[in-house]
C-alpha cells in the first residue's frame, strides 16, 4: 500500500474484467466513501490491449506483460480473470508470494487446486476471495462462511448453471425439445458452441465443491462424486413431470447431512413445484440451504453476466482493503465427517421412463425384476399406441436404494423388448 492509497492490478481485460472496469470508473467515490482510502486501478494486464472493450480505460496503464503487475511492489491486490488453470495458478501464486491478496471467480482452478492455494495464502497472510466464483452477483460465499457461522448446515442445493436451467426452462414453458432451445442458448450466448462443460454437469459440480467447502467443511475432488447432466432428457420427461407430478426438473447440486454423512452429487432432480427451487427459472441462479438455527433460506439472482460478476469482484476487493490488517483467509474447519456417502447408497424417490414394444406381458416382467430388486411403485403410467409398437412407461417408486434401482435397470435393458436405455431421475 502506497501512503493511503490502495492499488489493483487486472489480469485479464475480457467480458468480466470490462465490467469490473466500468464499476471503477463509475464508482470509485462510493467505494473509497466505503473504505476510507483512495483505491486505483493502476494495471490492467491482457494479451489483448487494442480491442475495444466498449469502456473508458487510460492507455497509460495497459499492458501485455503480467509481470509489470505481479513484479509492482506498490500492488496491493491482484484480480485473476483469465480463467483456466494455467497460466492463472502460476500468477495467483507468484502474486501469493509476493504478498500481494488475491480476488478470483476461476471456480475451476479452486475446485482443482483448493488446498495448495489457500495453504499458500494462509502461509504468506494474504486474502484470498472468490465470492464471483458461485453464483455470480449472488452473495453467496462470504454468508455462508460467517453469516451463518453459527449454524451446523444440513443441507445445500443449488441450481448454479444458468444454461443449463435456460434449457429446461424452455423445455418445460414451451415445449420445445433439448437441441432446438440449446441452439437458441448458443445464438442468445447463454451456451458455448461446446456446451458440454455446462450441459453435462461439470460446472455444476466445481461450485459445489467450493459450497461443500464453506457450508460443511470438507474439500471432495470432483472424481469422487457422481456428476450427470440434462443431455438425456427428453419433452417426454418433462412434460410427465409437469403434468403428472407437479413437479419441474432441475439440474441440482446437491451437499447433504445423511445419517451422519455428507452426500455430494450432481444430477437431474424432480423438484415439487411447492419448493422454492421450483421457481428458479431461466437464467438465474438459486441456492436454498437449511441450517440447524437458521433453518431454511434461500439467494437468488444473476448467476452469470459482465456486471453481476464483476459486482462480486469489485465487492471481494473492498472486503480486502476493509480489513487488511486481519489477515484472514478462507479455509475448510475440521470436519466430523470421516466418509462421504456413494451414490450407490442413497435412499430416495425415482422417476423412471423405459421405452419398450408394447405387447403382453411387458409390464408384468418389469415389475418383477424391480419386485425382486426390493423396488415397490408408487405409480405406472403406460402409453397405449396399439400392440407392438414402441411406447413409453413411465413409473414413480417408493424410496429405494440406488444400488438396487441400478441393478434392475441393468437387467431391464437386457430384455429384448426394451429398445432404448432406461432413464431414471431422483425426487428431491
Amino acid at each position: 500500500m502506497s501512503d493511503d492509497t490502495v492499488n489493483i492490478g487486472l489480469i485479464g481485460f475480457g467480458t468480466i474484467g470490462s465490467g469490473v472496469v466500468e464499476i471503477f470508473n463509475k464508482n470509485t467515490p462510493i467505494i473509497e466513501g466505503k473504505v476510507k482510502r483512495k483505491v486505483n486501478l493502476k494495471k490492467i494486464v491482457d494479451l489483448d490491449i487494442t480491442t475495444d472493450r466498449g469502456v473508458y480505460v487510460n492507455p497509460n496503464i495497459l499492458s501485455t506483460d503480467v509481470k509489470d503487475i505481479l513484479d509492482d511492489p506498490e500492488i496491493d491486490i491482484v484480480i485473476e480473470l483469465i480463467g483456466g488453470y494455467q497460466p492463472a495458478l502460476s500468477f495467483i501464486m507468484e502474486a501469493i508470494n509476493k504478498g500481494k491478496h488475491v480476488v478470483t471467480a476461476n471456480k475451476a482452478l479452486l475446485a482443482k487446486h483448493w488446498e495448495e492455494i489457500i495453504e499458500n495464502a494462509q502461509k504468506n497472510q494474504v486474502r484470498i476471495c472468490f465470492e464471483a466464483s458461485v453464483g455470480g452477483g449472488i452473495p453467496i460465499l462470504k454468508p455462508l462462511n460467517e453469516s451463518l457461522a453459527a449454524n451446523n448446515i444440513q443441507s445445500i442445493y443449488g441450481i448454479i448453471n444458468g444454461t443449463a436451467n435456460y434449457i429446461l426452462t424452455k423445455m418445460a414453458e414451451e415445449y420445445r425439445d433439448f437441441e432446438e432451445v440449446l441452439k437458441e442458448a448458443q445464438l442468445k450466448g447463454y451456451a458455448e458452441q461446446d456446451p458440454t462443460f455446462d450441459i453435462e454437469g461439470h460446472d455444476t459440480a466445481q461450485k459445489l465443491i467450493i459450497l461443500t467447502i464453506l457450508g460443511f467443511g470438507v474439500y471432495i475432488y470432483q472424481e469422487k462424486f457422481h456428476v450427470e447432466g440434462i443431455s438425456r432428457l427428453t419433452l417426454e420427461d418433462i412434460e410427465f413431470a409437469k403434468q403428472e407430478l407437479n413437479c419441474s426438473i432441475k439440474l441440482l447440486a446437491i451437499s447433504r447431512i445423511s445419517n451422519k454423512e455428507l452426500e455430494v452429487r450432481v444430477h437431474p432432480t424432480l423438484v415439487s413445484k411447492d419448493h422454492l427451487l421450483s421457481s428458479v427459472n431461466d437464467v438465474f441462479n438459486g441456492i436454498y440451504i437449511e441450517g440447524d438455527v437458521v433453518g431454511p433460506l434461500m439467494m437468488y439472482g444473476q448467476g452469470a453476466g459482465m456486471m453481476p460478476t464483476a459486482s462480486a469482484v469489485v465487492g471481494d476487493c473492498i472486503d480486502i482493503i476493509e480489513d487488511m490488517d486481519k489477515n484472514v483467509t478462507y479455509g475448510p474447519e475440521k470436519s466430523n465427517f470421516t466418509k462421504i456417502k456413494d451414490i450407490n447408497e442413497i435412499k430416495t424417490k425415482y422417476y423412471i421412463r423405459l421405452t419398450v414394444i408394447d405387447k403382453p406381458g411387458v409390464l408384468h416382467e418389469i415389475s418383477g425384476i424391480l419386485s425382486d430388486s426390493d423396488i415397490s411403485l408408487e405409480s405406472v403410467n403406460q402409453k397405449i399406441r396399439g400392440e407392438n409398437r414402441v411406447i413409453p412407461i413411465f413409473m414413480v417408486t417408493h424410496k429405494s436404494l440406488e444400488r438396487n434401482l441400478r441393478e434392475a435397470v441393468a437387467k431391464i435393458d437386457e430384455l429384448d423388448f426394451v429398445k432404448d436405455k432406461t432413464v431414471f431421475i431422483r425426487l428431491l
